[in-house]
């Protein structure tokens, strides 16, 4: 039995078929009941430090792979070197996917199984790896799971920060006027909020941090995870922002920040709620800010589009 399925309204149909008036096609993949001669593209958690933090099933589906496909060949050589297991390493990355990816999945097809691995976690997550899953699931390659340690989870586990609802964001922009305008529509999330973060530019982060939400909001800084030099640091962002002057960051950060409170929201509604949309935005301009950044501002606040707020100036 194939493991991809497609299901039109009238029930299961053959590859070639189309489905649905529209062409819309569901695929259904049945991990372990594949005999369509393909490979498998296998997803392999590996260590975020402690070379450890890796479980015996990787282990055994790195060495039973024909080829592992690795974001630095050379940090993923010391970890198959730690556990002797000696399966061809090529090199995947940001750079080179373009012509890698595709010569990749004509292996699977032709029946060769590939473990993805990044530098360090859960591949696919913040690295080019989300490419070649979606190229394998469009030729219909099995794409496998193989857990393993994460460092956005981990760190957020260890906050004390609240876990029943997170977002995680990666990378925040690098140059100052998007990384602003990144936060102000993060300010009235509600959800625990997790980034990753180098130390050349975590200064930096938190004083954007202060300079668009509550500085009394609670934050956790979490670096080297599971290496010897771990360490949380848990406070406000105005405290943590301080104690980095002090104290030069090192190790790269995973940075988790309590999600907008009831009283932020309160406070945060009651300062414009007497202002009219224009006297809104002119509160904006007299701070210095031009008419389109006013703009923006004002329809942050309001949780609306900026168009929408631009077309009612303008009508």
């Amino acid at each position: 039995m194939s493991c991809w399925t497609f299901i039109t309204a009238s029930g299961p149909s053959s590859f070639n078929r189309p489905l649905y008036n529209e062409g819309t096609r569901v695929n259904i993949q049945k991990s372990y009941q594949n005999d369509n001669g393909k490979g498998k593209l296998y997803l392999v958690g590996t260590p975020i430090g402690n070379l450890e933090d890796i479980t015996f099933r990787a282990i055994r589906v790195l060495k039973e792979v024909q080829l592992i496909a690795a974001e630095d060949t050379r940090q993923t050589r010391k970890l198959l070197t730690h556990y002797d297991i000696s399966t061809r390493l090529v090199s995947y990355h940001e750079h080179n996917k373009q012509a890698s990816g595709p010569e990749l999945i004509r292996l699977m097809m032709a029946g060769e199984s590939i473990a993805l691995v990044s530098d360090a976690g859960l591949p696919a997550i913040c690295d080019p790896g989300a490419d070649l899953v979606r190229q394998a699931v469009e030729a219909g390659v099995d794409v496998i799971p193989i857990p393993g340690a994460n460092a956005a989870l981990s760190a957020l586990i260890i906050s004390g920060l609240p876990t029943d609802r997170f977002t995680f964001l990666g990378f925040l922009p690098r140059d100052r006027k998007p990384l602003l305008e990144e936060l102000r529509s993060l300010q009235h999330v509600k959800d625990t909020l997790i980034f990753y973060e180098s130390p050349h530019r975590i200064e930096k982060t938190l004083e954007a941090m202060l300079e668009t939400w509550n500085p009394e909001r609670r934050i956790c800084l979490i670096r080297e995870l599971t290496k010897k030099y771990e360490e949380a640091v848990r406070g406000t962002v105005k405290e943590c922002s301080e104690l980095l002057k002090e104290q030069p960051p090192q190790g790269e950060y995973c940075i988790v920040v309590e999600g907008v409170t009831a009283a932020e929201q309160t406070a945060a509604a009651d300062w414009w709620e007497a202002f009219s949309p224009e006297e809104h935005v002119e509160h904006y301009e007299a701070q210095g800010l031009d008419r389109k950044e006013s703009i923006k501002r004002a329809a942050t606040d309001r949780r609306i589009p900026k168009r929408e707020l631009y077309n009612y100036l303008h009508k």
